[in-house]
């Protein structure tokens, strides 16, 4: 059994793989050997100490797999269940690990573990973006941001199978078809051109009523430019950077924006939250109406590796780890 902890926080150099030895699972945890693990830009923020963790530790919040071993009280799951978990306690980045069971749903047969490894944190994230955040309504126009990345590929599938028009963006020309691919309708560079500006002669000036922002630091002023009066605006991410403080007079009040930063920890935070989006995500995926393709797998001693390239915005779709 192996995982990759780190001591310190820091570059993709500080992830070191480790031999580890696992005891029983106590109750109301499993153990599960893991078939493909996620992997998230989020990672990067509990690596460099962004998002600060406690150390040493693993990372990962991802990953499928199949159960080994139940404790003594669980009744919910099997050995042979195939499952998935997003969440917390990181640690995704294993070959084996004991999980409580309140994060863990079962994975239908239909769909496949190294697909099931990518879709929980990308995926859960855009039921609850969509659904409970800012629940969108069919014939709406949206802004999201990175609609070539792991989430943007998912999130926009769904907006648009919903009858949502989605206004995507991307960093580089490269990515335009990719994000036409997967539902975005009207596609904008944004290193090239100023996407307010051409958000606002796409809508005939009224502007969006929600921009879903997993970028950050780059894009968060002229993001607020594309929203309608009492618009909101989703913060979700810092691919770019962490947001500035916010001037609320000068950049909120004008218009009456809505803001937020949502997470999943606040959308789901009980089983039935869990297995509501989940349920939702694998009908869509099973159905079609959202394709998955993975863009890029890695070993698990390929890690360092991993985190250089998605970090240099090299991985254009969801990528898995494979023990």
């Amino acid at each position: 059994m192996k995982a990759v902890k780190i001591q310190k926080a820091g570059g993709p150099e500080v992830l070191k793989l480790e031999e580890i030895t696992l005891g029983k699972p106590s109750n109301d945890e499993v153990l599960i050997e893991h078939v493909a693990i996620g992997l998230n830009y989020i990672d990067t923020y509990h690596r460099s100490g962004l998002y600060p963790l406690k150390l040493p530790s693993g990372l990962g919040m991802e990953a499928s797999g199949i159960i080994k071993e139940t404790g003594p009280n669980v009744s919910n799951f099997s050995v042979g269940d195939k499952i998935a978990y997003a969440g917390q306690p990181l640690g995704g980045y294993s070959t084996h690990r004991i999980y409580p069971t309140k994060n863990i749903v079962k994975v239908p047969e239909n769909i496949d573990l190294n697909i099931a490894g990518t879709l929980m944190t990308k995926g859960l994230t855009a039921f609850y973006l969509l659904y409970k955040t800012y629940p969108v309504k069919a014939g709406e126009t949206i802004l999201f941001h990175a609609a070539a990345g792991g989430v943007g590929q998912i999130l926009c599938q769904w907006a648009n199978s919903l009858g949502v028009k989605v206004i995507g963006t991307v960093g580089s020309d490269e990515k335009i078809d990719l994000a036409k691919k997967y539902g975005c309708e009207e596609v904008i560079n944004y290193s090239k051109e100023d996407f307010a500006k051409k958000v606002l002669e796409i809508t005939n000036g009224k502007g969006v009523p929600v921009v879903y922002d997993g970028v950050g630091k780059a894009t968060f002023e002229k993001s607020c430019e594309c929203l309608q009066v009492r618009g909101t605006m989703i913060s979700f991410g810092n691919a770019s950077g962490a947001l500035d403080p916010i001037d609320v007079p000068k950049i909120l009040q004008p218009k009456g924006l809505y803001f937020t930063r949502p997470s999943m920890q606040q959308y789901l935070r009980t089983i039935e939250e869990i297995n509501e989006a989940a349920n939702s995500l694998f009908e869509q995926v099973g159905s079609g109406k959202i394709k998955i393709e993975i863009f890029k797998k890695y070993k698990l001693n390929e890690v360092e590796k991993a985190h250089q390239e998605l970090e240099s915005r090299k991985i254009i779709g969801p990528a898995v780890i494979i023990p």
